[in-house]
């Protein structure tokens, strides 16, 4: 004989017949499994080892000794980009989750600024990379082509082609501009330690303060970091606009909403 089913249980509150839950937004990343993408892997390893070949190439021909040619933007932002691009092909080969898009945006940031800052700026380029005009060793034009136009081609469109839009942010701006920031106190710090008359003392013409003075030379810092926060801007207003493979514009995330009733 079973004891009767009391209708109350004792110290429990009693259910609640309708149960709205509030929503909630769980990121991509937390729900969707990453796929291996051998083909953006390979593509990645490709784009790393173009960059790997423009620094070789430079520490192989180019001008004076491993250290200034180290000294370069173009060449730092040329192995940070082929660092970034490993890492990824990695993280595609293995079906990891990608890497942060303020780290992939940074390095796509600065080879395209040290490219505009040789195609457009008027002598924005030091000796190191002389033009095709100029006379120089045929290696040494074939890094040029490659450091400053072939690199920041191929990183643009790994960045339009295989990677989702959306994920950069205004905020991550100015942090962009730290690097290039300090890289001007470097510039100007190698130069005041150097003796006047060293070969290279200012990597860069529109940073030399022999021939300019400290007071155009910062205009000119003010007026190239001012171009730079606009290209950041430009590119994070890109990635809200573009499509992106497999995904609508502009949305970051699922939106789960438990059933009503």
């Amino acid at each position: 004989m079973t004891a009767p089913i009391p209708r109350d249980i004792p110290d429990l509150p009693p259910i609640p017949g309708h149960v709205v839950l509030p929503s909630s937004v769980v990121p991509a990343r937390a729900v969707l499994i990453p796929t291996r993408r051998r083909l953006v892997a390979l593509s990645r390893g490709a784009t790393a080892l173009l960059a790997l070949t423009g620094v070789v190439i430079e520490l192989l021909v180019g001008n004076g000794p491993p250290a200034a040619t180290l000294s370069h933007f173009t060449v730092q932002s040329g192995i940070l980009l082929a660092l970034v691009m490993l890492v990824s092909a990695r993280c595609a080969w293995s079906a990891h989750h990608p890497l942060p898009a303020a780290l992939t945006g940074a390095a796509l940031f600065y080879v395209v600024a040290a490219s505009l800052v040789q195609h457009l700026l008027p002598e924005g380029a030091s000796t190191l990379f002389a033009g095709p005009d100029a006379a120089g060793p045929a290696w040494q034009t074939a890094a040029t082509h490659i450091l400053h136009t072939a690199v920041p081609v191929a990183a643009a469109l790994d960045w339009l082609l295989f990677t989702a839009p959306g994920h950069l942010h205004l905020r991550q701006a100015p942090t962009w501009l730290l690097y290039p920031l300090a890289y001007l106190a470097f510039s100007l710090a190698r130069g005041a330690l150097l003796s006047p008359g060293s070969e290279e003392r200012y990597l860069y013409p529109f940073l030399d303060v022999d021939q300019h003075g400290y007071k155009i030379v910062l205009g000119n810092a003010l007026l190239v970091g001012l171009a730079l926060y606009a290209l950041a801007v430009l590119l994070v207003a890109l990635d809200h606009t573009r499509p992106g493979p497999g995904r609508r514009p502009r949305e970051t995330g699922f939106r789960l909403r438990p059933p009503v009733g």
